[in-house]
């Protein structure tokens, strides 16, 4: 239904995406006279005063009761000379305040709006404006004028309204005339819009089908959105048959356009040696190539960290740690002993850990400084835990600061990386770690010092583009050491027994091959009825488990599932486990944020980078510092109503407090997906297996959400579903050019 009204209250708008919670005084509803409703929706620009058209529709929510859901909205010109002033003293237009809004309007009653835009030397004729504050007021009169029409001419092309204070900041008050000369500019700015809206709204209003701007949008549109699936780059005949069928052109035009983008280096062309031609965009290819330089730099320079002895030390160091290294765990070391670069993989229980704390000692008996990093805030404080050193943050450690990915690829803007003062870098978790951050990485590395890259090529791949770590091994131009021996104190975990079955497409172990005193801590329920499920989970999470140990949830326990939707997805599990281990009460504060209640003592995660946020973090001395990374973990200690604010203290011990405005960069972690887990240990780990799509249900995602646990894992769903997992090898190679571009061959 449509209504007009006046807005009377903003009680609520997101700085990032305009989504708005605003009191209206609307004209007419079902024939009734001035109703004053709530409204919510994407709905950039308005402000309190604001008169509005508005299309949508009642619905109820269950908390706050009934609202009207905006899908799109017109800001109307103020209708009576009343509502003008009323605008005009808003606060909106700088310049004018109650009591010169008056003046304009008592002056120049109805021609105000006629004066303002294309007369206003004419303000100067009202005491107190001058001939510069004149054209001020005009200017920001204009400037809101723009606004308003963004929104609506972007609204006819099924564009939402979230969208438009991006492309008006981006084009400023032209905003119209540019997109009409280039609607494919949108693309670059509307992330995730779909080509096929753009190039409709291009059609409609005019340009033709062999425009180049057309064919080359197009290319990039194409390009860019492999790279979402983790692909750097893709064969250039596919790219020509997909360009040529989305567009209807002749495959003439592709080509040519694919020239002129080559010769402006915005994408680049590779052949490699069997004669297929990959296409890149020009970010990816750059990245890419910087990485294989920086790396056979580094590894090629002098060895000046190179110890004689090393097998004298080694003994000296399983004497005083009182171990025994096996042949292989040996041979890592010495790797990273004769070569600056050394890559170090293997599965759980192969002795990865024992091999870094003895590479950490080893050089610091010989004064070198040792840094240890991991791209995620758990992953990190796992590899302090676990060695006895303090590990960071590949984010923190690079001091990355705001990294615009979007501009980034669009605009090729060069970073300043930050020079790392370490002798030998190690990194864990390399698989999670995509060509971006790996480029940073090299980059900010002195030559002559060594880096040993940790991690396991069979986990799930990096969210972002790229397979560094699988690209780097199979170049072979990098010093590997590959470690399949699982060690006798973790062969009797069944944890780790099934983890490499799993890898090896085999089925999990049986009880004639269980050992007598392997740990008792692998089991599988299986249950294909959903809500039956959830009861599973239930009773483990409420006090089952204290047979098997003194686990509590917020300490110990993480709930996994492959998916974020469906009865078993992130989404529901989330709010159905708040409502069993943190139940509404009246003594605990709580916030609505998005149609989400965060309550105190929830468990929380942080779902995007902030370089920003400040916290503190307290124990023998008090340390601050700004920024809290995609992934981290951690828990609403206080929602301050009066402070507009929410206090989290994090897995770390970092405390850091968000502003109500920021709510949407967190979501509850009672339930995670495999993906986020990734980097994460957890002492017990239940783990659901739904019946959800293929694509969801593969090897590497059973595996990688088995090696998740370290005391306890619970498998619960169909078995059959399970099985299938196991066998479903996922065969999504990703087309990347590193292993190409370090001279490894095809």
């Amino acid at each position: 239904m449509e209504l007009k009204g006046e807005i009377t209250t903003v009680i609520f708008q997101n700085e990032i995406n305009s989504y708005t919670i605003a009191e209206m005084y609307a004209d007419e509803i079902d024939g009734q006279d001035s109703n004053s409703i709530i409204i919510v929706g994407y709905m950039p620009f308005v402000t309190q005063g604001d008169e509005l058209k508005i299309i949508g529709k009642f619905v109820e929510h269950r908390e706050y009761g009934r609202q009207f859901r905006v899908e799109t909205f017109e800001k109307l010109m103020p209708q009576t000379l009343e509502a003008l002033e009323k605008y005009l003293a808003n606060g909106t237009i700088k310049g004018i305040g109650k009591s010169t809004a008056k003046r304009i309007v008592d002056t120049f009653g109805e021609d105000t709006i006629n004066v303002i835009k294309f007369q206003p030397l004419k303000l100067g004729s009202i005491r107190g404006i001058t001939k510069s504050k004149a054209l001020e007021i005009s200017e920001s009169f204009i400037e809101h004028w723009e606004m308003w029409q963004i929104v609506g001419f972007l609204e006819k092309f099924g564009i939402g309204a979230e969208n438009a204070k991006k492309v008006y900041d981006k084009f400023g008050v032209g905003a119209i005339e540019q997109i009409q000369a280039n609607p494919y500019e949108l693309i670059d700015i509307v992330r995730g819009i779909d080509f096929k809206q753009i190039d409709k709204m291009a059609i409609d209003i005019g340009i033709d089908i062999n425009n180049e701007k057309r064919i080359k949008s197009c290319i990039k549109y194409a390009l860019l959105k492999i790279t979402q699936n983790g692909h750097c780059c893709t064969l250039k005949d596919n790219l020509i048959e997909y360009v040529k069928t989305l567009l209807g052109v002749e495959q003439e035009y592709v080509e040519n356009s694919i020239i002129n983008l080559k010769v402006a280096e915005e994408i680049y062309e590779e052949e490699r040696e069997n004669g297929d031609r990959w296409i890149y965009l020009g970010a990816f290819y750059r990245t890419e190539m910087n990485i294989a330089k920086k790396i056979l730099y580094l590894d090629n320079a002098k060895n000046l960290k190179y110890i004689k002895n090393i097998d004298v030390e080694l003994k000296k160091n399983e004497f005083l740690d009182d171990i025994s290294l096996s042949e292989k765990q040996k041979d890592a070391i010495r790797a990273v002993n004769d070569n600056n670069v050394t890559i170090i993989t293997g599965g759980p229980g192969t002795g990865k850990t024992t091999i870094i704390k003895s590479i950490i000692e080893i050089y610091e008996a010989r004064k070198n400084k040792v840094v240890l990093c991991a791209p995620t805030g758990r992953a990190a404080k796992r590899m302090t835990e676990t060695t006895g050193r303090e590990a960071s943050t590949l984010h923190r450690l690079l001091e990355i600061g705001k990294f615009d990915e979007d501009v980034y690829l669009k605009n090729n803007v060069e970073y300043q990386s930050t020079p790392i003062d370490a002798d030998l870098i190690i990194v864990d978790e390399m698989s999670m770690v995509d060509i971006f951050l790996m480029n940073y990485l090299v980059s900010s590395i002195y030559q002559g010092t060594k880096l040993i890259l940790v991690g396991d090529i069979d986990q799930l791949p990096s969210v972002g583009p790229g397979s560094v770590l699988k690209d780097l091994i199979d170049s072979e131009k990098i010093a590997t050491i590959h470690l399949d021996k699982v060690f006798r104190q973790a062969a009797k975990s069944k944890i780790v027994v099934n983890a490499h079955r799993v890898n090896n497409g085999e089925d999990f172990i049986t009880k004639e091959e269980i050992e007598k005193d392997s740990k008792d801590d692998f089991f599988v329920i299986n249950e294909t009825n959903p809500t039956k499920v959830l009861a599973q989970i239930s009773s483990l999470c409420t006090g089952r488990l204290k047979n098997y140990g003194d686990y509590d949830f917020f300490s110990n326990i993480q709930i996994l599932t492959p998916t974020k939707k469906g009865m078993l997805g992130t989404k529901e599990l989330n709010g159905y486990l708040q409502q069993i281990l943190n139940p509404y009460s009246e003594t605990k504060a709580e916030k609505h944020s998005n149609g989400v209640v965060f309550r105190v003592g929830d468990r929380i995660m942080q779902i995007k980078n902030n370089y920003d946020i400040y916290w503190e973090k307290c124990d023998d001395e008090t340390k601050n510092g700004t920024g809290v990374f995609n992934g981290e973990i951690g828990t609403i200690t206080a929602i301050i109503e009066n402070e507009k604010k929410v206090e989290i203290k994090f897995d770390d011990d970092k405390m850091a407090w968000y502003d109500f405005s920021e709510l949407e960069q967190i979501e509850h972690s009672y339930a995670i997906t495999i993906h986020k887990s990734q980097g994460s240990e957890y002492d017990v780990v239940i783990m659901c297996v739904p019946k959800v799509a293929p694509v969801l249900l593969t090897r590497n995602i059973l595996y990688t959400g088995i090696t998740r646990a370290k005391e306890l894992l619970i498998i619960i769903g169909d078995r059959n579903i399970v099985n299938f997992m196991i066998q479903n090898v996922d065969s999504k190679k990703r087309n990347t050019g590193l292993k190409f571009k370090l001279g490894g061959k095809e």
